[in-house]
């Protein structure tokens, strides 16, 4: 029973102690024989948190998984798998208005929104299997469903269990970021947690928040219906290629999306039925639902790091090179990190600490290889450096060479002409690449290659692609580097003329 004259500390305490003096008992009952046989513990089960987990467990480690709510972490419940499957629909939809340019008479769809919610549940159930916990306990992996905490350096208290480790990997995420704005508290507000769950289309979708979220989600919702207004404190996707945003915005508003860059909210309330939101020059605008989608935060609140001494803000968890924490039998990956938050840097990180853990060698993370792509019609993606970036970094001695999906056989045969391929070089090998247009994420590929592996563009203009394609883009960037070395070259003329002699 609570002793209300001990102080919450004195109670985890007591908590803690007797769970140390019945620790062999616990591990016993889990068939772990010591607490020296647990040789990883997990601490989240979303994509990087499973990565380190199954890898780990197959190359014949003892892992322990801790995971308080949903195992497939944000990704599979509230993110990547939930936006891709309302996107999908929302596409389906879109392609049956623009029929009149193959010959094909145009419709206006009936959106049945609550059959949409049911897609999405859909996708996400045919993939929970691969993320279960049956499939991670029969890899070997022992899966503890609770949240847990550091009592110490090297000990995490889960339930009712005590977990001893050689090492500790956090991988907990992150979460929606809700600003400070007056009234806030007082409105019902989604975030990408909920917003999925909504059976009906909402009238009039108001957007805090122009990032890749805010933008995926607006360009959806909009064309399954509702009307959408984005409101971004700065400028919308702000750390992609300006020239591809623009190309995108224009879509957007093509689309029907009214974007207000430069526009701070400042105030919220609830106004009759709707949702009323001030920004800081005195406009109001009107809506039927609102979106927070204003950034992440990490996803720390349970963990008790000071237990563990380990260095973290409001923004990350710290990390050196090696992805190891302050304490060094820590480690912490993907969005808890503050670094390119993503599922897919989630996963690159949960590869250098297999290669630490398993194999003991010192692996460090790299960034400008990391790409991302928001997934709006027409898609944006960016591998390594940006024009600005590039031009900053190395001044003039790079070239920038862009070809035009108007300029692809594919595109024209599809009507997908609007969109480039940029891409930045340096002493022959591209340092970044910025497209703009359908299966932008598709077609970067190729760049992630080139720039993670040290390619010249060469390599790329020496391979054989397919036609008609819209990858051809890619050779035809490389091709459009080098023709004009050639083509202006003296000794190579000269040596031609030579050959012809003969």
């Amino acid at each position: 029973m609570f002793n209300k004259n001990k102080t919450y500390e004195q109670h985890d305490n007591e908590k803690i102690s007797f769970y140390r003096s019945s620790i062999e008992d616990l591990y016993s009952q889990d068939n772990l024989s010591s607490t020296a046989d647990v040789d990883i513990c997990v601490i989240g089960g979303g994509s990087g948190g499973l990565s380190v987990a199954s890898a780990a467990a197959q190359l014949g480690l003892n892992v322990v998984l801790i995971e308080g709510n949903k195992m497939g972490g944000d990704c599979l419940n509230y993110g990547c798998i939930p936006s891709k499957s309302l996107i999908s629909a929302s596409k389906s939809a879109y392609v049956q208005t623009k029929g009149e340019a193959f010959g094909i008479t145009s419709i206006n769809p009936k959106v049945e929104f609550a059959k949409v919610k049911e897609h999405i549940l859909k996708v996400i159930k045919t993939i929970e299997p691969h993320d279960s916990v049956e499939r991670f306990e029969k890899l070997g992996v022992k899966v503890i469903k609770s949240y847990g905490k550091f009592i110490s350096n090297n000990e995490v208290l889960a339930g009712d269990k005590l977990i001893k480790a050689r090492r500790f990997v956090i991988a907990t995420g992150s979460e929606p970021l809700i600003p400070k704005i007056n009234g806030i508290d007082k409105v019902k507000y989604y975030t990408n947690k909920n917003i999925f769950e909504i059976s009906e289309c909402p009238k009039h979708l108001i957007v805090i928040g122009g990032g890749p979220i805010g933008i995926e989600i607006a360009q959806a919702y909009v064309r399954l219906g509702a009307h959408v207004t984005v409101l971004e404190a700065k400028s919308i996707l702000e750390k992609d290629d300006p020239e591809s945003v623009k190309i995108l915005v224009g879509q957007l508003k093509k689309d029907g999306i009214k974007i207000l860059e430069n526009s701070e909210v400042v105030y919220i309330e609830n106004d009759d039925k709707n949702i009323k939101v001030r920004t800081s020059d005195g406009s109001i605008y009107k809506g039927s639902h609102l979106l927070i989608a204003a950034g992440r935060e990490p996803n720390i609140k349970y963990l008790d790091l000071v237990h563990a001494n380990v260095d973290h803000s409001k923004r990350n968890i710290k990390v050196d090179a090696f992805l190891k924490t302050s304490n060094k039998r820590v480690f912490a990956i993907g969005d808890v990190t503050g670094e390119r938050q993503f599922t897919h840097t989630a996963e690159y990180h949960a590869g250098i600490i297999i290669r630490s853990a398993a194999f003991g060698l010192k692996f460090k993370q790299k960034k400008h290889h990391i790409p991302w792509t928001t997934y709006s019609d027409p898609e944006i993606s960016q591998v390594g450096l940006t024009e600005a970036q590039a031009y900053e970094k190395y001044g003039k001695k790079i070239s920038v060479v862009k070809v035009n999906y108007s300029d692809n056989d594919r595109a024209i045969t599809e009507l997908e002409t609007i969109g480039f391929v940029k891409v930045m070089v340096f002493k022959g090998r591209p340092i970044g690449a910025s497209i703009v247009g359908k299966n932008a994420g598709e077609i970067i590929q190729i760049w992630c290659l080139a720039i993670s592996s040290k390619l010249k563009m060469s390599a790329i203009s020496s391979m054989v692609s397919p036609y008609p394609t819209l990858g051809e883009l890619n050779k035809r960037v490389s091709n459009a580097y080098l023709a004009p070395k050639l083509i202006n070259s003296v000794i190579i003329k000269r040596f031609v003329r030579f050959i012809q002699k003969f």
